[in-house]
């Protein structure tokens, strides 16, 4: 790591230097705050089912990890735009990053039916997890419900690669916290049967979140097209389906939004066998990973800046620039991670609190084992940052088969362990939480073993056309 920023300049000042902390946070803030919008918007939604019954509460975190699994390849593939947009940023081709978002919108619209026709087969599915009649009944509803929430969620992912990938990430910002307020009130007038609205339980907690997806897509779809926009980047010239680029986006996308598909593959059957172990097991589980969240989310947000500015970066060809933005990332996401860990460690009360009240009285219980299992959540939350920070940087470059390797090898060990552990071995709670432990530290060291090898300083997703010298934006810019 010293070679690399020594390399990377002379200016030893951490925070003024390019690619230092002023650069990478200017991008990062927005990002983080757009990250902990959606994490207050599921902690509060779960945390509203809990009031509920703990059952309904698992059953939604359940059947979400379901639908977020079958969700992640073609998410994987609109977010990977951000990475086109931001290499032709850097490389001063403006005209090709309205054409690179209109491409992930048409990813977007095709692979939405396939979602929608996916809710029919949730009785067979949740059928095999056995988590019990009642369990079962609710995750067939929310899973049915939610599957209409992916062509809002694919669409403004797609349309925020537009503002993501040139660094203008304070409109996400702005657009994201919205959709989450939006999300929120809706979670209560339809969960409880507020302002005469009837109760609808578990299925008004999905119905917010198939109405705020889709008004946050209509704001992403509206908001390029303002007249600088159109001028500048192609945004409306751009609307139609350029196969070469398609095809690129294709190319490297799909690795991404495979590693995506199995990364969470591998967690969502860690989730529904633990659900086997017990009620009070899977709703422990539960609430430790809805509180987790809070910890993981901004460092997703975090990882997606370093990914923009590493495609952006190297779009430039300032690939030193790019390793030194990367460290300086994993720096700010330690310091969060280590603080976020000490709570865990010693205030979980600051977090389990919110799931007490109101609730029925096996919460208590949950919530008791729940703090225990937050340890675990301490133990692997540094490895945790360093996993999401380096695997977003060989992406920003264009890395996206190695990624896809290692996932799929990764994914593969998380899911039979996890069968072994459980209905083989018997370990019990304890013991398959040691397991998700163990393998976000292998992660960990894979993917910064790859980063340290450099092989992605001379990738690029973006085809090498003369650029014109007007075009060229001076060297370090960002915006």
């Amino acid at each position: 790591m010293d070679s690399d920023l020594a390399s990377a300049g002379s200016d030893d000042r951490w925070w003024a230097r390019p690619a230092g902390g002023r650069e990478v946070l200017r991008v990062a803030a927005p990002l983080i705050v757009s990250s902990l919008s959606w994490t207050v918007m599921t902690f509060i939604d779960r945390m509203m089912l809990n009031w509920v019954s703990g059952t309904v509460m698992s059953a939604a975190f359940s059947s979400s990890v379901v639908w977020f699994a079958m969700i992640c390849l073609p998410m994987g593939l609109c977010m990977y735009a951000n990475t086109f947009v931001a290499q032709y940023h850097g490389a001063g081709q403006h005209a090709r990053i309205g054409l690179s978002m209109w491409q992930a919108v048409w990813i977007a619209i095709g692979f939405s039916p396939l979602v929608i026709a996916a809710a029919p087969l949730a009785p067979a599915f949740f059928s095999l997890a056995k988590h019990g009649p009642a369990a079962y009944a609710l995750e067939v509803q929310y899973f049915q419900i939610i599957c209409w929430a992916a062509p809002g969620l694919l669409i403004s992912l797609a349309g925020a690669s537009f503002y993501g990938g040139r660094g203008e990430t304070w409109v996400m910002m702005w657009v994201d916290a919205s959709a989450a307020v939006l999300n929120v009130v809706l979670d209560y007038l339809w969960i409880f049967g507020y302002a005469g609205f009837p109760a609808w339980g578990l299925a008004g907690a999905a119905w917010a979140t198939v109405v705020s997806f889709s008004a946050k897509a209509v704001v992403y779809l509206l908001l390029p097209m303002q007249r600088k926009h159109r001028a500048k980047y192609g945004t409306l010239s751009g609307l139609r389906i350029d196969w070469e680029l398609l095809r690129r986006m294709l190319y490297y996308g799909g690795p991404a939004g495979l590693q995506m598909l199995l990364d969470v593959t591998g967690f969502t059957v860690f989730i529904l066998l633990v659900g086997r172990l017990g009620a009070l097991e899977r709703d422990a589980t539960t609430m430790a990973f809805s509180i987790s969240s809070v910890a993981f989310m901004p460092i997703w947000g975090l990882s997606n800046a370093v990914s923009i500015l590493v495609g952006q970066h190297l779009g430039e060809d300032r690939d030193k620039l790019a390793a030194r933005c990367t460290y300086t990332g994993l720096k700010m996401a330690w310091v969060y991670m280590g603080a976020m860990s000490l709570l865990y460690l010693f205030a979980p009360g600051l977090f389990l609190h919110g799931f007490a009240a109101g609730s029925v009285v096996e919460a208590a219980a949950a919530a008791a084992l729940a703090v225990t299992l937050l340890k675990f959540v301490a133990a692997y939350n540094l490895l945790d940052a360093t996993f999401m920070v380096f695997v977003s940087a060989i992406k920003g470059a264009g890395d996206t088969v190695f990624v896809l390797r290692v996932s799929l090898v990764l994914a593969a060990l998380l899911a039979s362990l996890s069968w072994l552990s459980i209905e083989v071995w018997k370990l019990g709670v304890y013991g398959c939480w040691a397991l998700i432990t163990a393998w976000v530290w292998i992660a960990a060291v894979a993917f910064f073993l790859r980063f340290r090898q450099g092989k992605w300083r001379a990738m690029r997703v973006i085809e090498p056309h003369v650029i014109d010298e007007d075009e060229v934006l001076p060297a370090g810019a960002i915006n």
